[in-house]
């Protein structure tokens, strides 16, 4: 993999740092790339009518009979989403209707069985919500690892070198360290109603997600 170091320096004058106990303020950071090894894929069953009793039994149904699918595809985890029920009001305020959504949320490292899965599911008549690919768990943490050593590694070569420069000695005051970095959205693929019988699966790359650890603290100058 690729590493990339992005270094950032901030201090006071080096004309007040000749003398010992002074500080420099420094800030490194360090990025990698991640493997975007999980997809999770939101599906829903949507409703709207004046029955609430009739809505919630067709949408219950609908979630019922993917839950049923998803359950049956090996490699991918499915659980609850939010449900939500509102009315619809007319132009006197009254309520005219009411609308019911209920969701599941499918996760997987297999993208082909997500995506197969999904085209299935909108057979069934669920819609796709979102889709969005990230590292797992296990990935995210192991590459947070490495830029956190590269980042600490960037911020003690910039201390060595502002006081080298200054022939002073040095130790750490305070250190910090955090992460940043987020899986890009990925497309969402749709089917109107009458389209859902003819949902063909939607292609899914897994990319990459750039992950940054920032070290930022004080050093001490010393006699």
């Amino acid at each position: 993999m690729k590493t990339r170091h992005a270094i950032f320096f901030t201090g006071v004058l080096l004309s007040s740092l000749a003398h010992a106990g002074a500080t420099v303020d420094l800030s490194a950071e360090a990025s990698r790339p991640a493997v975007n090894d999980l997809v999770r894929a939101v599906v829903y069953a949507e409703a709207e009518g004046r029955n609430p009793a009739e809505l919630s039994r067709r949408v219950n149904q609908e979630i019922a009979a993917g839950l049923q699918l998803a359950r049956g595809k090996a490699g991918v985890s499915v659980k609850s989403g939010n449900q939500s029920t509102y009315p619809i009001y007319g132009r006197d305020q009254k309520i005219e209707s009411w609308r019911m959504r209920s969701e599941l949320i499918l996760e997987s490292r297999d993208h082909g069985s997500v995506s197969q899965l999904l085209g299935e599911l909108q057979q069934r008549r669920l819609a796709v919500g979102q889709v969005s690919q990230m590292p797992s768990p296990e990935t995210r943490r192991q590459v947070e690892d490495e830029a956190t050593r590269d980042a600490i590694k960037a911020f003690k070569h910039r201390a060595e070198l502002v006081a080298g420069a200054l022939g002073k000695p040095w130790k750490i005051k305070q250190l910090a360290v955090s992460q940043q970095g987020e899986a890009p959205p990925v497309p969402v693929f749709r089917a109107a109603k009458a389209m859902m019988a003819e949902a063909m699966p939607a292609p899914l790359e897994a990319g990459e997600s750039q992950l940054t650890t920032t070290v930022s603290g004080q050093i001490e100058l010393l006699d």
